[in-house]
């Protein structure tokens, strides 16, 4: 894998997020605000986290990503097509008919998805399996996997939070994109989940608070959660959902809803 720079990947990130307002403007569909508020998460993992090979994506040794907030496929599609997974040019048949890349990730059919996701709130299960794997296989890969907001609402986030600390599975790590928003409203109007640090910790896990669009910030948390012993990491991302763009940023209305052609231009001359 080609580590990139801080400067690297923020040159990146903004790349990505062209290209995302572009696939979701030629769609007419998809979910670009909430692919931006995990870009930089994603983009830190794929060029200088990840032990990955995108010529190789079912080399046993990589590193396993989830994407549990699986309606930010746009954003996950951009990064593994950038990497090499597949082609860039086929970001263009986002949830056309019969593209494999449909509206939320579905494995087997796009190179490097590792779980079909959608149903929020099973990823962390899903990556849970994948880490006890690893034990009993005795390999040294890690796991990742994003959450949104909205799904820590989910009784199955915690039961899953309860089993990875009961089995100490230090090679997970879980990245909350806290973006404060789900769905079309704000998360303390839906469902309070506040003081989310303190319920993380009291469940076991090893926290690390951070400002998910620093990528300093989150290279460093990546790093210091490869370190912790005996215990599974969440990273809680403060993120702005819909960031880069001012009329998408912390706008509720503004989910699940694709840019107008005029919206398209507008963006990419902020994106500039």
């Amino acid at each position: 894998m080609n580590t990139k720079s801080v400067e690297e990947l923020k040159q990146l990130a903004k790349g990505f997020r062209r290209e995302i307002i572009r696939i979701t403007g030629l769609a007419g569909s998809g979910h670009p605000s909430s692919s931006f508020s995990a870009l930089e998460i994603l983009t830190a993992l794929y060029f200088h986290v990840l032990r990955h090979d995108p010529k190789n994506p079912h080399w046993p040794d990589r590193d396993r990503f989830i994407l549990s907030k699986g309606h930010a496929a746009p954003g996950l599609y951009t990064v593994l097509a950038n990497s090499g997974y597949f082609p860039v040019e086929q970001l263009k048949t986002l949830r056309k008919f019969e593209s494999p890349l449909q509206g939320h990730p579905e494995k087997d059919r796009v190179p490097g998805v590792e779980a079909s996701t959608g149903s929020l709130g099973q990823g962390i299960s899903i990556g849970i399996g994948m880490a006890l794997a690893a034990r009993m296989d005795k390999k040294d890969y890690r796991v990742y996997v994003v959450t949104g907001d909205g799904e820590l609402d989910e009784g199955q986030i915690w039961e899953a939070a309860m089993f990875a600390t009961h089995y100490q599975l230090d090679n997970l790590t879980v990245i909350v994109d806290r973006n404060k928003q789900q769905q079309d409203s704000w998360c303390k109007e839906v469902m309070n989940t506040e003081p989310l640090l303190e319920k993380w910790q009291s469940f076991g896990w090893y926290v690390i608070d951070v400002n998910g669009h620093d990528l300093e910030q989150v290279i460093a948390a990546f790093a210091e959660a490869k370190k912790v012993k005996g215990k599974p990491t969440v990273i809680i991302a403060r993120t702005v959902k819909g960031k880069g763009v001012s009329f998408m940023e912390n706008n509720t209305s503004f989910h699940g809803v694709a840019p107008t052609p005029e919206q398209v231009e507008l963006a990419l001359k902020e994106l500039a």
